[in-house]
């Protein structure tokens, strides 16, 4: 049942965002050189790999495996590129995502293959006990501003209650979370 709300949200939001998302995918390739999305690896459900994707914010051929965060004001992020981040469009891709299933629109973020080693491994189990989501508990806590150890403990917390609801209550839980995080990008706060 969760699926199906997942499906159905994420291609209504799909098709009311279409101009806005035709408009970015135009301003990306126009304005830097590369593709339009950015995918990366990223651990889903079952610690299954899958590929995320993001409209693209950085400059071509400037991460690799020691650089796979960015910084505050980091250089390699483009003009357009930092307002598709602080507005978090950069993330509307994973709209796709969703629809193909292998993330859902709430759960804990999905981390990549090498940020493996900063956690525990009571953490790495369980969150990939669910799919990863666009936003979640840890997002409309406090986002990147929360710090390691308060988005484990959020995490944990979402993927716990998640586990134990009933299909309904689950599917309520999750709309709480997304109206909250509709709430955080109109108010632009937390956002990096």
């Amino acid at each position: 049942m969760i699926r199906l709300f997942d499906i159905l949200s994420s291609f209504i939001i799909i098709l009311m965002l279409s101009p806005i998302l035709l408009i970015v995918a135009i301003l990306v390739k126009s304005t830097s050189k590369g593709p339009i999305f950015y995918k990366d690896k990223r651990v889903g459900l079952d610690k299954k790999i899958f590929f995320m994707y993001k409209f693209r914010s950085m400059k071509v051929n400037t991460q690799d495996e020691n650089s796979w965060y960015t910084k505050k004001n980091d250089d390699r992020i483009t003009k357009i590129g930092k307002f598709i981040r602080e507005t978090s469009i950069d993330e509307l891709p994973q709209l796709f995502n969703v629809l193909n299933g292998d993330m859902s629109l709430v759960g804990p973020r999905p981390e990549s293959p090498f940020s493996e080693k900063i956690y525990s491994i009571e953490y790495w189990d369980s969150v990939h006990l669910i799919k990863p989501g666009i936003t979640g508990l840890a997002q409309i806590m406090g986002r990147s501003s929360l710090g390691l150890e308060n988005k484990v403990k959020f995490d944990l917390e979402y993927t716990n209650k998640i586990m134990s609801l009933n299909v309904v209550m689950g599917i309520l839980y999750n709309i709480k979370i997304l109206l909250g995080t509709i709430l955080i990008l109109i108010n632009r706060k937390g956002s990096n």
